[in-house]
């Protein structure tokens, strides 16, 4: 094929598949790499929350009621135990559970590990439902509406989920 310029081109049908797949390729790896880059590994902390955190924590915690919105207990979804139940964390150490008809009283506290951490500390005696949710939480995520805890048991390495939201 001849142009006015007096330059002269040849088609290659082999050519033109080949740039096809060379470009569909580059195309797939691009995606796959997106793909793998925005997956998240869900026992990781995903952010370094210090001792420098407590008291924007505290004051989030201590205002409004609480709900459960998330409890997994050794990959076990127990957070229909807890619908209806509202939570109060008061500025006393007293963590009260209410469902409207049953009232259950426990503490909690937020206090700091040698290495700067932030353990977040639940504790019920009873029943049975709430004495499950006592232990020292490592805080994973916050807001003002929402706090995700996290518990990795030293003994078997599972991993314990329990998120409260602000309603």
């Amino acid at each position: 094929m001849s142009l006015c310029l007096g330059v002269s081109f040849s088609y290659n049908p082999k050519i033109l598949p080949m740039k096809r797949r060379m470009m569909f390729m580059a195309i797939a790896l691009l995606s796959m790499g997106l793909i793998i880059s925005c997956s998240k590994d869900e026992t990781k902390v995903e952010e370094d929350i210090t001792a420098a955190d407590m008291s924007e924590i505290k004051a989030a915690v201590e205002s409004g009621d609480w709900k459960i919105t998330n409890y997994t207990d050794d990959d076990i979804d127990e957070t229909s135990n807890y619908i209806g139940y509202s939570f109060t964390f008061n500025s006393d150490g007293i963590l009260g559970a209410t469902d409207g008809n049953t009232a259950v009283s426990g503490a909690w506290s937020m206090t700091t590990s040698d290495v700067d951490e932030l353990d977040f500390n639940i504790f019920f005696t009873t029943p049975n439902i709430f004495e499950v949710l006592t232990d020292d939480w490592e805080i994973n995520k916050y807001s003002s509406s929402k706090i995700e805890l996290i518990d990795v048991s030293e003994a078997d390495n599972s991993i314990d989920y329990l998120t409260f939201e602000k309603f």
